[in-house]
Formats: C-alpha cells, sequence, structure tokens
C-alpha cells in the first residue's frame, strides 16, 4: 500500500445555535461553554493539537465572533499578567494559541446540517484528507481519540470514523456502523445507517464524532441532496463514499468515556470528571460532592 499523505488540518463545525442551553446560549456560543475552566472548544483543539494537527479549520456563524477572538492575541490582558508577574497564567493563555497562520476561520451562512458545515471548508481543506471534530463530543481517555486514528491511518489509509459501544437497546439513537470484527481496535466498515429502527442495527458501535475523511467527500457534499431534517447529511454522503470502489472505511474504538456536551447532563458530568482528575480541584470536588450526595 502507498503511504498515505499526512494529515495535518483538522476542521471544526461551530456554527450551531445550541438552544439545548437556552438562555446561556443567548449571547455565548456553546463552544464557549466552560468544561473546568476551558471552553469545551479549546480541550477538543488540544486533542487535535497531540494528535500532530498543524492547521484548524472553523466553520463559525453569526453571533461566533468570540471564538475567534479566544484563539488570538488579547494584548491588553497579556500585558496585564505581565506587569502582575502571573508567569504561569501567561504561559498557559500562550501555550494554547495557535500560532500565526495555523486558524482558518469560514462561515456557514445558513443551518444547512453538518455535511454542509464540512462542504464550507472545502477551499482552506484543498484536495488532501482531513480530520473532523464535534466539538460537542469530548473523548476523555488516556490517549487523545484522534491520534489513536491517525495511528490507524497510517497503516490503513481510506477514511475512518471513531466508534464506541452503546447498549443495544439505545442503537436507534446514534449513527451505527456494522463491522467485519466488533470487539478489534480497528475494523473495516461494512455498512453505515443514521438512527436504525429499533431492532435492525449491524452492531451496537456508534459515530462519537471523530473522522479522517478523504477529500473527495467535498464534490460528493456538493451534489448531496437534503436527507433528515431537511438537512446536508454528513452520514449520506459517507455512505456514497463507501459505495465508491476502491475507497476504504475503518472504525476505530476509543476506549475512554465520551460526554455529549450538547446535553445539560453530558455536560454537567464533563465539568466533574474533568475537575475530579486535577490535582487542585479533585480533592475539594470529591469532598463536596459526597457531602451534596
Amino acid at each position: 500500500m502507498t503511504k498515505p499523505k499526512r494529515i495535518r488540518k483538522a476542521v471544526f463545525p461551530v456554527a450551531g445555535l445550541g438552544t439545548r442551553f437556552l438562555p446561556a446560549t443567548k449571547a455565548v456560543p456553546k463552544e464557549m461553554l466552560t468544561v473546568v475552566d476551558k471552553p469545551v472548544i479549546q480541550h477538543v483543539v488540544n486533542e487535535a493539537k497531540a494528535a500532530g494537527i498543524e492547521h484548524f479549520v472553523f466553520v463559525t456563524g453569526r453571533g461566533k465572533a468570540v471564538i475567534e477572538d479566544h484563539f488570538d492575541h488579547q494584548f491588553e490582558l497579556e500585558a496585564t499578567l505581565s506587569a502582575k508577574k502571573k508567569t504561569r497564567e501567561l504561559e498557559e493563555l500562550l501555550a494554547e494559541l495557535p500560532a500565526a497562520g495555523e486558524a482558518s476561520f469560514t462561515r456557514q451562512q445558513a443551518p444547512l446540517g453538518l455535511g454542509h458545515a464540512v462542504w464550507c471548508a472545502r477551499d482552506i481543506v484543498g484536495d488532501e484528507p482531513f480530520a473532523l471534530l464535534l466539538p460537542d463530543m469530548l473523548h476523555h481517555g488516556t490517549t487523545p481519540c484522534l491520534k489513536d486514528m491517525i495511528e490507524a491511518y497510517e497503516q490503513t489509509g481510506g477514511n475512518l470514523i471513531a466508534v464506541a459501544p452503546v447498549p443495544e437497546d439505545q442503537t436507534y439513537q446514534y449513527g451505527i456502523v456494522g463491522v467485519v470484527d466488533a470487539k478489534a481496535k480497528t475494523s473495516r466498515i461494512t455498512s453505515m445507517v443514521e438512527k436504525p429502527p429499533k431492532g435492525t442495527a449491524p452492531s451496537n458501535l456508534h459515530i462519537t464524532g471523530r473522522y479522517i475523511l478523504q477529500p473527495e467527500i467535498f464534490t460528493l457534499l456538493s451534489r448531496q441532496k437534503p436527507g433528515a431534517g431537511g438537512e446536508i447529511q454528513l452520514t449520506d454522503a459517507m455512505i456514497t463514499l463507501s459505495e465508491t470502489p476502491g475507497t476504504s472505511f475503518h472504525a476505530v474504538r476509543f476506549d475512554g468515556t465520551i460526554y455529549d456536551c450538547g446535553s445539560k447532563i453530558g455536560f454537567l458530568l464533563a465539568n466533574i470528571a474533568y475537575g475530579l482528575e486535577r490535582d487542585d480541584l479533585g480533592p475539594q470536588l470529591r469532598a463536596a460532592l459526597k457531602d451534596l450526595i
């Protein structure tokens, strides 16, 4: 097999309205809600950085300018921290900034679905494979999810989707893949279905919001007809791509815990889990939770 092209770019769709968190998200993007002391989007960008991503592509919308500001210098704040000798805080801020030219922002002017958001990044990504990370889904584990995927990609090439098991009676709520070996860390995908009717799912492995995709997906998305909810669905385009001769799709199992920060319970659980693992917060938080419960 020819060595696959390196994954250098990652796309982050951040144009959603976050209606499940109103009124908190009336003026603050849902991606900027904090898990402990970092916005959700920062956690996801850090995952991409740890996997070796070099260029971060944000697909934004109206009211999302604060995301651009977050990934830029705040000169007054930095000067104040420096003057007050708050070296640790300043170093942490600077360490999480993309370098000049490493971040790009493009607009999705209408809420036409995830597939449309990905298509909006086509000119920035260009003719090369890329990673796609859904910011709502925090993957909490020993090894960053995307790093596992890139390591698998170097062996398989093609397209990859991160998956994790769910109870059989919940498969109808998710995008599900069928695979050759449901217990393997990496396995070839044999089928994909979005929210299968109860009792029809090809496995219990659900799509978790991390992808490595070949650039051919953009051509398919450009002519993809609206699907569920009247939106351009990424899964529909991936199914079409998977049926193209010579195209491969593999599933990579994520072995950690996934927190859906688009839901209130998932968001609260993420704050607790990330807080408990912190040396400066964990002991006090654990004691406080014990008293509260």
